[in-house]
């Protein structure tokens, strides 16, 4: 790829990003592009939050979602070229109290196996427990409770797992993970508006508020803390800052002239280690993940390193880096994820390259992102009860405290009028129970994984319920609570 032919395409960004956000109406979006070691554009467009003028521009701290991932997987890299740890390390050398369900895998599983996800863990398992308002520790120690495919042999995408190796690395440096995120990348590289904390993000004066789209219109949102899963999706920073990071990747390590990251311990992050996708037709290629990377190749077999971060209440970013190229492009926005950060990147590289915009990218990747998202949507349309529903029991056959070893206890009460409300997890949250029929009721989920109304499900032996299953945490067969 030549010089002009990068030019042309920068040229041509402010162009796509434009576009993306007038057919979108996503409120920020901040760009960063470097090649052969400059950082040859960063810019900002929109503004930090709908209904004020402030706008976004380089310096505008976002949240990252799970572009932290690969972030978190360079802060590894410069611990196993120290000697810190080493990626095959098993996890329990540095957490001896970390546990999974088959004793083997416990011993087993390594710190690249769970930041390649290979560990055998279910999708997401852990985001869930999140909701509810469990603390790190809880979740973490209760992943043991997961059901587990087969160990190195499948993959699914877990941020709790990942965020379990990077504790591990932490320990084994002695020190937390924001901690050494600071001391071992941000402050050498002088990224400083980035960090593992939220508070960090919460105080910063020139941030991008989240936003989700209701009815058509952006709204101001409040994202959900993501302290407790930080090397996966606690990140947050700027395009400016990203930048810089780009240029140590993409120098293999190197910034301005010291070899900052072993080159070897860094070059494990971009190999593949799982299969996360077949191919979706007989000519076409696997999806493939590396550490903290998706990993692809161009047709001229140029490695294509990858990731999106995405938090449903409000925020959207994509990083793309083409190593042999020397090229990456960072996109940062504060809308809920609809495709815009992973078009405006598509497009961008799809010109260099090409010349031109050989796919439409925006309404390819809309379609994508909708695919892809983790929904857990009940098939039942809740909203609407059937027309000859059986009458619900009288409350007493429902009301009491029912047992979970995985999500605590859940106790469900009733007031004069009948009325069920259920609680749940350490915060005690509390959630209306609308009849739908029988000994079915439904509910209004909450946090970054809502999927709308749910069911719940009472089991009774001789009028009494004697457990009660709650569809929305059942993904993965723990969802039933007993007493």
């Amino acid at each position: 790829m030549t010089q002009a032919q990068v030019e042309s395409a920068l040229s041509r960004l402010d162009g796509l990003v434009e576009n993306a956000m007038r057919q979108t109406g996503v409120p920020g979006v901040a760009v960063a592009v470097v090649h052969r070691d400059k950082v040859v554009y960063a810019k900002g467009f929109g503004v930090r939050q709908v209904g004020k003028n402030a706008k976004v521009d380089p310096t505008t701290v976002f949240q990252l979602a799970s572009l932290s991932k690969p972030l978190s997987s360079t802060i590894v890299a410069r611990a196993v070229g120290r000697k810190v740890v080493g990626w095959d390390d098993p996890v329990v050398t540095h957490d001896p109290g970390f546990a999974l369900k088959n004793p083997y895998v416990s011993a087993n599983v390594t710190v690249a196996d769970l930041f390649s996800h290979r560990s055998g863990l279910p999708d997401h398992a852990g985001d869930l427990l999140e909701d509810l308002g469990y603390q790190r520790d809880y979740i973490l120690r209760h992943l043991r409770l997961e059901p587990l495919t087969p160990f190195r042999a499948s993959y699914a995408y877990t941020n709790y797992g990942l965020t379990e190796a990077g504790e591990a690395v932490a320990a084994a440096a002695k020190t937390s993970w924001p901690q050494l995120a600071a001391d071992t990348l941000f402050k050498p590289l002088g990224m400083q508006n980035s960090s593992y904390q939220r508070a960090d993000y919460d105080k910063a004066t020139d941030k991008a508020s989240a936003h989700v789209e209701v009815n058509g219109r952006w709204k101001p949102s409040t994202t959900e803390n993501a302290d407790r899963q930080a090397p996966a999706g606690g990140a947050s920073s700027t395009v400016d800052d990203l930048a810089t990071w780009m240029r140590l990747q993409l120098a293999n390590g190197q910034f301005d002239g010291k070899q900052l990251v072993d080159s070897a311990a860094l070059d494990q992050t971009r190999i593949p280690h799982a299969v996360s996708m077949a191919p979706l037709a007989p000519a076409g290629a696997p999806g493939l993940y590396g550490l903290g990377w998706n990993v692809g190749y161009e047709g001229a077999g140029g490695l294509r390193l990858s990731h999106s971060g995405a938090f449903d209440l409000g925020a959207a970013t994509e990083v793309t880096l083409l190593p042999s190229e020397q090229l990456g492009i960072v996109v940062l926005t504060n809308g809920q994820p609809i495709g815009v950060p992973e078009a405006v990147a598509a497009a961008f590289l799809d010109i260099a390259r090409n010349g031109r915009q050989t796919v439409d990218w925006l309404p390819f990747y809309r379609k994508v992102v909708q695919a892809a998202a983790y929904t857990g949507a009940s098939p039942t349309n809740y909203a609407k009860p059937p027309p000859n529903a059986t009458p619900a029991k009288a409350k007493d056959a429902y009301t009491g405290t029912y047992a979970n070893d995985y999500y605590g206890p859940v106790t469900v009460t009733g007031d004069n009028s009948g009325n069920l409300t259920m609680t749940l997890g350490p915060q005690e949250m509390s959630f209306s129970l609308r009849h739908y029929t029988g000994d079915t009721f439904s509910y209004q989920t909450q946090g970054e994984n809502a999927v709308g109304l749910s069911g719940v499900t009472f089991h009774l032996r001789s009028g009494k319920a004697e457990s009660v299953t709650i569809e929305h945490l059942d993904a993965n067969g723990l969802g039933t609570f007993s007493r």
